[in-house]
């Protein structure tokens, strides 16, 4: 069974969210705890699969506390329970920038009902799922393909999930502003996350940051970033590229999906293309992984040890899609060294 630990402050909340857990099949908690202090002290001494933590807490906040925890989880997957959790909420892209793996709003005193029982199960199965993959990766990061067979690019395409926020900002950071390669991101947010979004993005990444819209032209060292209305697709316009937003229903389900994204970028650049999965729940991004490889343009996949899930990347990995399975900074440092030469 898949260990829990509880971080909240109210002792009428911990109770509530250990009975709905203990209720489970496969979860059990190990702990729970009122503060950042105990829960760390806790992990010094015990291991466990998954933790839950709250944002408003007494002394260390959630947020301040979060990268912490993460590394004393030694693996450990971080749901945030918290009612400033919502959708679209800065502390919800905040947390998930930090590391958190997901988020789930906690309701009112009062408010554990059947259906948040029913959700936050569902959050702990898709975190326990995605933490054990069946197959190890391709390659390992010690026998990565060597940066100079990769080849240049003229664009960049990358898509995530659950987790990629975090591996987003490790990547970013590790590109020096003046690289010029144009950065294209379908990253599984609502819509009412997008502006923030790319505020986080441009501030990380040291560069202009966009949310896709029809017609606009895709220019060197910009990052434009899918809106959560439609895929993020390209289409020539004049000399140059634009975006050409569509809606249709993607084989993932997603809107919106990686799959069309690089299907599109396939089409337009071939060989001079770079593709990127990183850290995701399910299959998007495998079939457009196979537009990008017969057109000649390489796919790197984040790997499984920094993956928060190993779906997405493990899928194109499996598939034989990617070109090499790296961590996310060494994904950047790759982009800074070729993109755009030749």
């Amino acid at each position: 069974m898949a260990s829990i630990l509880i971080v909240d402050d109210s002792i009428v909340a911990r109770a509530a969210l250990g009975r709905m857990i203990d209720a489970t099949s496969r979860f059990v908690v190990v702990g729970a705890v009122a503060t950042v202090g105990a829960a760390l002290d806790f992990l010094d001494r015990h291991r466990v699969d998954i933790i839950l933590l709250d944002l408003e807490l007494p002394g260390t906040d959630g947020l301040t506390g979060l990268p912490d925890l993460i590394a004393a989880g030694q693996g450990a997957k971080v749901l945030v329970v918290s009612s400033a959790a919502g959708d679209g909420a800065v502390a919800t892209i905040q947390a998930l920038a930090l590391g958190a793996a997901d988020t789930l709003v906690k309701p009112s005193i009062g408010g554990f009902a059947a259906r948040f029982a029913a959700l936050l199960e569902e959050r702990l199965a898709r975190l326990a799922d995605g933490a054990s993959p069946h197959h190890a990766p391709l390659q390992t990061r010690a026998s990565a393909v060597p940066l100079p067979t990769v080849g240049p690019f003229d664009i960049v395409a990358i898509g995530a999930s659950t987790g990629g926020i975090h591996a987003l900002s490790a990547l970013l950071r590790a590109i020096p502003a003046d690289c010029a390669v144009p950065i294209l991101i379908t990253q599984h947010l609502p819509a009412s996350f997008m502006s923030y979004f790319a505020a986080q993005l441009e501030l990380i990444g040291g560069r202009p940051c966009d949310v896709a819209e029809n017609h606009m032209r895709v220019r060197p060292g910009r990052i434009v970033i899918a809106p959560g209305t439609g895929h993020l697709c390209l289409a020539r316009s004049g000399d140059g590229v634009a975006v050409r937003l569509t809606e249709g229903a993607a084989a993932s389900g997603c809107l919106p999906s990686v799959d069309p994204m690089f299907d599109s970028v396939a089409q337009l650049f071939g060989a001079r293309a770079l593709g990127v999965v990183l850290s995701g729940m399910g299959r998007d991004g495998s079939i457009g992984a196979r537009s990008l490889a017969a057109a000649g343009a390489p796919v790197l996949v984040q790997d499984r040890g920094s993956s928060v899930v190993w779906g997405m990347p493990g899928a194109v990995a499996e598939a034989g899609g990617a070109t090499a399975v790296l961590p996310p900074e060494e994904i950047g440092r790759l982009i800074a060294t070729w993109g755009g030469r030749g």
